[in-house]
């Protein structure tokens, strides 16, 4: 009488041929959680690449002509002030009109504005009141940036720098280079209210 069941060489193939499948498997869900990963920063990255841009095109777009006066009460030498890398100071510092006032506040809508380039990350900062006021906690509108270069048009030429002393009014257009890891370089150009007088 013959019993039924598995020999030992049926088991471990069978064994063997479980392992295999079990394997790839494990590899397959880690090559797909990867793969979401890497998708998930992606698109946080551009997430954050289009806050900035919606940030420095409302800031550009409201540019008003006020000069504002520090903390020290020290009258700011231009109403637009504009450098190529912000190396040591502000980036970008101006007075820009439509800052809402939902809660009724004593302050007015026009908001004093300055952009930095602070250890690799791009910051906004404002005053809550035009004169006199210090500026705020620095909110970060773009992280882990390579390199950051502005220019500023001016009469159908691009410059680096953007000051009052060297110019008058304000430059028709901001345009950013900015590298990214990860993304590499990326242009964008912001038109300003005004043209130059």
């Amino acid at each position: 009488m013959k019993r039924a069941g598995f020999t030992l060489v049926e088991l471990l193939v069978a064994l063997s041929i479980f392992a295999l499948l079990a394997g790839g498997g494990v590899i397959l869900m880690r090559q797909t959680l990867d793969g979401h990963d890497i998708a998930s920063r992606r698109l946080e990255r551009v997430g954050e690449l289009q806050r900035a841009r919606a940030l420095l095109q409302t800031d550009l777009s409201q540019i008003a002509r006020r000069r504002t006066r520090a903390v020290d009460g020290v009258e700011a030498r231009d109403a637009f002030f504009g450098t190529e890398t912000g190396t040591n100071g502000p980036l970008l510092a101006f007075v820009r009109r439509g800052w809402e006032n939902v809660d009724g506040e004593g302050r007015s809508s026009l908001q004093y504005v300055e952009y930095r380039v602070v250890e690799q990350r791009l910051e906004r900062r404002y005053r809550r009141l035009l004169d006199g006021a210090a500026l705020s906690v620095p909110q970060i509108v773009l992280s882990d940036v390579s390199e950051l270069r502005l220019a500023y048009l001016s009469k159908e030429q691009w410059i680096p720098i953007w000051s009052n002393a060297l110019r008058d009014g304000q430059p028709r257009a901001v345009r950013l280079d900015v590298t990214l890891p990860g993304f590499g370089h990326v242009q964008q150009l912001f038109l300003t209210p005004g043209l130059e007088p």
